[in-house]
């Protein structure tokens, strides 16, 4: 049965009541007194993670198979089985350094019965397995509303019990409050450990992190915590060691708590802090081009790349560890080609590498003579695989800028230079003249030019042509609606000269304002295609959740009359809620 117009009216209401509600017991943070000496708290208390459920042994309908027999498995061989069976339809699963790793981890936990009779991944059939698992996924999509809403219901219970936690009074919510279920670790790109076996984490594997004053939590029955730390001086509620990379793993709070908004803040007034004193900093690297000191010399080229390029430095990293991502500090040999002249253009560098979550980074830049000068000098009787800068390391670089200004580090330039371009970008492009959605355009625009100066690139989407397809078709229907509506404004006008009367003037005036309403929604899918087109390999969101000060784009809106909505949506406007509440129309990064 429909609900009344009332009953939706009341509906709607109360929802917005709810929401100013929370709205006024909004934690303003910001405009309490902050901590010192790396206090992040005074008093944290919370239930702790949520373990993944325990294994369900298969049904006895649903069999492995090995060599064209059926085999039934021991339940830790079954379930790391499972695992695999669940991926068949995934190319990981036919890559050979997946197959290699999951066969040799699969393997250590069978039983020595097991181990002596499967020997060749080749001979296993997992089939059944996948079906069984692919049936168990359709028959949750088609379950009934009222049977989704039950389970809906459930984790929202869950939720309220381990995903909330209370910090200094304040309820906060927590990012990630489920610990991950075993399985096999992917990674990115061509990671030497994918296919490896990701364990199940036990409650003596986890380190609690809360007030002493607090309930500490209770470890599930059975067992206990590996440690209870009381340390207000890290933002960390639990953490643990995973054992494929042997990283440390971490409960945290939401991006939107007080403890992340703090950071972000923190992190962008360091940035606006680099922009007092770039200009200083570019003469110091500028001047050690030319240093007698080697070290020197690479430690200068390397800035100007990560200042100019937005490059990220890269790490160290143990050999067969990870993928074989670089930055600046790592760059090898292999990955420049330097031409003396380009396309008319002298003193060319050609960047070819792989950098984080193995994207790769490809471009042909034009540098100072001496820049190329000293990286020709760097990269003599080198080998291939020998580095570029090898006197040089991430931790020395950021030791040395830090020297330069207190907080400063590689990644703070990228920072800076990405937020630094936005605002220019938006002061270009923005007409404070044309429609909303040519301003969100402009804006868009301005983004881009930060996502292709960080190379945040994404492949692009399935669907893309699809949805291109419909927003041309609306587009050509629009402008059929509008090639008839005036053809109706002109028989309008020669009725009206005729007749000369109020009514024909009226639907003369009428048809008029059709018209414009129909160019007006011809100029704004006209710019969603435009929009859509130009975004189809660049990734926005990554540099505008974490590079750019969210400050540029509250003023930009509050300047040019545009809803924040239209830029933010709801989770990232809990995220910046600092920004929105403190930043007038006139604040300049």
């Amino acid at each position: 049965m429909r609900k009344s117009k009332t009953d939706k009216e009341e509906q709607q209401q109360k929802s917005q009541a709810k929401e100013e509600e929370k709205e006024e017991n909004k934690w303003k943070w910001w405009e309490e007194e902050h901590y010192e000496d790396g206090v992040k708290w005074r008093f944290l208390e919370h239930k702790g993670p949520l373990f993944a459920p325990e294994y369900e042994p298969l049904t006895d309908n649903v069999r492995f198979h090995y060599n064209g027999q059926p085999m039934k498995l021991s339940a830790n061989a079954e379930e790391v089985a499972t695992f695999f069976g669940k991926m068949l339809d995934h190319e990981y699963t036919t890559n050979a350094i997946f197959r290699a790793n999951f066969f040799t981890d699969w393997r250590e936990v069978m039983t020595s019965a097991e181990r002596k009779l499967i020997t060749n991944l080749n001979k296993c059939d997992f089939q059944e397995i996948h079906t069984y698992f692919t049936e168990k996924t359709e028959a949750k999509r088609v379950q009934s509303k009222e049977v989704k809403q039950d389970l809906k219901m459930e984790q929202e219970a869950i939720a309220q019990e381990y995903g909330y936690c209370t910090m200094d009074g304040h309820r906060e919510r927590i990012a990630n409050y489920k610990i991950e279920p075993p399985g096999l670790f992917r990674g990115r790109g061509s990671h030497p450990k994918m296919g490896k076996l990701k364990n199940r984490i036990q409650p003596e594997d986890v380190i609690i992190n809360c007030s002493r004053d607090s309930k500490i939590p209770v470890p599930p029955t059975g067992h206990n915590w590996k440690e209870v730390r009381f340390d207000n001086k890290v933002t960390w509620l639990a953490s643990w060691t995973e054992n494929v990379q042997g990283a440390m793993k971490y409960i945290m709070l939401n991006p939107s708590s007080k403890l992340k908004g703090e950071k972000d803040w923190q992190k962008f007034e360091i940035a606006r802090r680099l922009k007092g004193c770039v200009d200083d900093i570019r003469a110091k690297y500028s001047a050690d081009l030319k240093s007698r000191e080697m070290k020197s010399r690479q430690r200068a080229v390397a800035l100007y790349f990560i200042d100019k390029l937005a490059l990220r430095a890269g790490n160290e990293k143990e050999e067969g560890e990870t993928a074989d991502t670089v930055g600046c500090c790592s760059l090898r040999v292999e990955h420049i080609k330097l031409h003396n002249k380009l396309n008319g253009q002298a003193c060319v560098v050609e960047f070819d590498f792989l950098g984080k979550d193995s994207i790769r980074y490809y471009n042909k830049v034009l540098v100072k003579k001496q820049v190329f000068k000293n990286l020709k000098h760097f990269m003599q009787n080198k080998d291939p695989s020998d580095d570029v800068f090898d006197r040089l390391n991430t931790h020395n670089l950021n030791k040395h800028l830090q020297e330069l200004m207190e907080g400063l580090t590689a990644k703070v330039f990228r920072t800076y230079n990405a937020s630094i371009t936005l605002q220019h970008q938006l002061e270009q492009l923005t007409d404070s003249e044309g429609s909303e959605a040519e301003k969100l355009l402009s804006y868009n625009r301005a983004n881009r030019a930060v996502a292709v100066l960080c190379n945040h690139q994404r492949t692009a989407p399935k669907s893309f042509d699809q949805s291109m397809k419909k927003i041309q078709a609306k587009i050509e229907a629009k402008k059929e609606q509008i090639d008839l509506t005036k053809s109706e404004l002109k028989s309008a006008k020669m009725y009206h000269k005729v007749k000369k009367d109020k009514k024909s003037k009226l639907v003369v005036e009428k048809k008029k304002k059709m018209v414009q309403k129909l160019e007006e929604q011809l100029t704004k899918l006209e710019v969603q295609a435009t929009d859509r087109e130009e975004n189809k390999q660049i990734a926005l969101g990554t540099s505008k959740l974490n590079y750019l000060d969210p400050r540029i784009t509250v003023a930009w809106c509050k300047k040019y009359d545009v809803p924040i909505e239209k830029v933010y949506n709801k989770t990232q406007r809990e995220k910046f809620a600092w920004a929105i509440d403190m930043t007038e129309e006139d604040f300049v990064f």
